[in-house]
Parts: structure tokens; sequence; C-alpha cells
């Protein structure tokens, strides 16, 4: 996945809900990587755009901002359950988060940059990077990772994961693979792959 040019690479982490991304970027950030959090950025347009806005509540045929701001409840029952929805939302929301992050990379000074997405396959936004580290951690723990940090139910947070795309995929499309499971040191790992991109530039 690597491209010819080295001075400028792109680094893909993504995982399925609760797999940790936010915990391996975090020691990525430590060692000096900026990161680019793609789910927190979409996040951020769906509150401030007007044109987002507007488009979201035509799609859904539904006023989900009659309170001020998105109602993330209403729009997850709907998009979750109806997978045609959901692709419509994404494909609104995606080719603006990957603007954002043209922008944002152009100004960045780490040796080399990080795109963090729960959908980077998904999204298209794979094509964006040089390579590819995807988190994986046992389905139980993933799930009590996400009731712990969000008002989900257990049949939530199993909806959303086969909303996504299975670990078995991702793995097989990409060139990394941490392990985050309870049992498991996750610094080792990244370093590794710290050293390895390293060397690339």
């Amino acid at each position: 996945m690597r491209k010819d040019n080295k001075t400028d690479i792109k680094l893909g982490v993504t995982g399925g809900i609760g797999s940790g991304k936010t915990s391996v970027c975090r020691v990525f950030t430590v060692l000096g990587i900026a990161v680019f959090s793609a789910d927190m950025i979409a996040s951020e347009i769906m509150e401030k755009d007007n044109s987002i806005i507007k488009r979201i509540n035509s799609i859904t045929g539904k006023d989900l901002y009659a309170s001020g701001t998105l109602n993330r409840k209403e729009l997850a029952f709907l998009i979750f359950n109806d997978y045609s929805l959901l692709e419509k939302v994404n494909s609104l929301i995606h080719p603006v988060v990957i603007d954002h992050f043209i922008k944002w990379k152009d100004k960045q000074s780490s040796p080399y940059v990080i795109m963090e997405a729960a959908i980077l396959f998904e999204s298209g936004a794979s094509k964006m990077v040089d390579k590819i580290a995807t988190i994986i951690a046992p389905m139980e723990q993933r799930v009590e990772r996400v009731i712990s940090r969000s008002h989900l139910t257990r049949e939530q947070v199993l909806e959303r994961m086969r909303n996504q795309m299975d670990d078995e995929t991702r793995i097989k499309l990409s060139d990394y693979v941490i392990n985050n499971s309870e049992n498991d040191m996750i610094i080792p790992a990244i370093l590794k792959i710290h050293e390895e991109i390293l060397k690339l530039n």
C-alpha cells in the first residue's frame, strides 16, 4: 500500500466499535505522531455544517435538529435499522471528512500522520493512506467497553457491530494488526509499527 513518494507517509488506524482505537492512537500521540480522528470530525460536521444539516434532515425525512442539536439517538435508530439510509448518510459525510483530512495533513510536521477511522475501508478513506493498522479485540470485551462508556444496550452495540466490516476482512486488507485484548500489551506492537514506518521516510 506504500506509494512511490515516501516523504509523506499516512497510516490508517481502524477497528470495530470498542476495539480500542482511541487508546492505541493515544500511544502514537505520545510518540509525537499527529492523529486525525475522522469520527470526531464527522461528528462536528453533522453539528455545524448547515448544508449537511439540511441534507441529513432531507435524507431521513425528519427534523433531527428540532432541539437545536442533532438527535443522535434518533439518527442511530434510523440508520442502524436501514442499511440504505446508513449508506446515504455516510456518502454525504465522508467526502467532507476526507477534505478536512487533506487540509489538516498539510499543516502537520510529525514524521508521519495517522487517520483514525472506524469505517476506513467502507468510506474509501483507505485509499488516502499508505499503510493500515487494524485493532482487534474479543467481541465480549468490545461490547463491555462500549456499554461502560455509553448509554447503549447490549443489543444496540451488537447492531452497530453487524453494520461494520468484520475483523477477518479488515485483517486481510491491513498491513499491521494490533491485538488489544485485556491480556495483550499494545505498546510493544505500536513501537514496532512506529519504527517500521519511520524507516519508510
